[in-house]
């Protein structure tokens, strides 16, 4: 790990004038893929800019039909939100199942999106959920937010400061884990909205740890409308490496879709 200045930040201002300050700068909230890519030298920020204990960035309430989360709450919290249990269940399970429970003791909703690793369980349910990702300056569509491996729509000085999900009717989570990470191999949330003048029929499933990036699966979700068998999944940028070949991947994309709708 390169040498690093750190600042605990005072506000969500302040953060946002430091990284304006300092192009080489990075915000810091639970750490989880921030800190080891530094372990391993695969970046080098000048200085780490602490969120992890600014208020206005913790806690979950909701809001009409919609539930807002922090971008500094803990996993933990999301699993344990006894509101969130009743109303978006598949959100609180999928918190439940990130990593261990270290990693979910520190982990946090908005480091797991601005770094947007393909193999991320939270951007499954973002894009489900039909989220908007709220930041000190503006809010994104959370089908205009992922953009690739690593990549997103914040700009380099962008902080996230909570995310706000719609309430489904109903919606579950699947993931089959890597048996060392805890990360997703294959994961797939299942939501589904009220049917009328809904996009398929008001379903929405997304796929993560296939693919070199979060995406929906849209003929999943016209097989769910139209409840037909659903065509097996092909992606070109599907993962192949030493964990699983891509047919694989795809396969149990289909076993956790599955999965997830006999959970519903």
């Amino acid at each position: 790990m390169y040498a690093f200045n750190y600042q605990r930040a005072e506000s969500v201002g302040s953060a946002a004038a430091a990284l304006s300050a300092d192009a080489s700068a990075k915000v810091l909230s639970g750490g989880m893929t921030l800190l080891p890519s530094m372990k391993h030298r695969l970046i080098a920020p000048s200085a780490l800019i602490d969120l992890a204990r600014l208020p206005e960035l913790i806690g979950v309430r909701e809001e009409g039909p919609h539930w807002w989360v922090g971008a500094a709450t803990r996993h933990q919290e999301v699993a344990a939100h006894a509101g969130l249990q009743q109303a978006i269940p598949g959100l609180a399970d999928l918190a439940g199942l990130i990593g261990d429970p270290q990693v979910r003791a520190r982990g946090t909703l908005g480091g797991s999106l601005a770094n947007n690793d393909p193999s991320a369980d939270y951007p499954a349910a973002a894009l489900a959920l039909r989220a908007r990702i709220l930041t000190e300056r503006r809010d994104i569509a959370a089908d205009d937010f992922f953009l690739g491996m690593f990549a997103t729509a914040l700009q380099p000085d962008e902080i996230i400061t909570g995310v706000r999900f719609c309430t489904p009717v109903r919606c579950a989570y699947a993931k089959f884990k890597h048996p060392a990470s805890g990360y997703a191999m294959a994961g797939v949330f299942v939501a589904q909205y009220p049917a009328a003048g809904a996009e398929h029929g008001g379903w929405r499933v997304a796929v993560t740890g296939v693919a070199n990036g979060v995406f929906l699966w849209h003929e999943a979700a016209q097989a769910l409308a139209q409840q037909s068998p659903t065509p097996p999944l092909l992606r070109d940028d599907a993962i192949d490496d030493v964990h699983a070949p891509a047919a694989y991947r795809c396969h149990l994309a289909l076993q956790m879709l599955n999965q997830a709708c006999q959970a519903l």
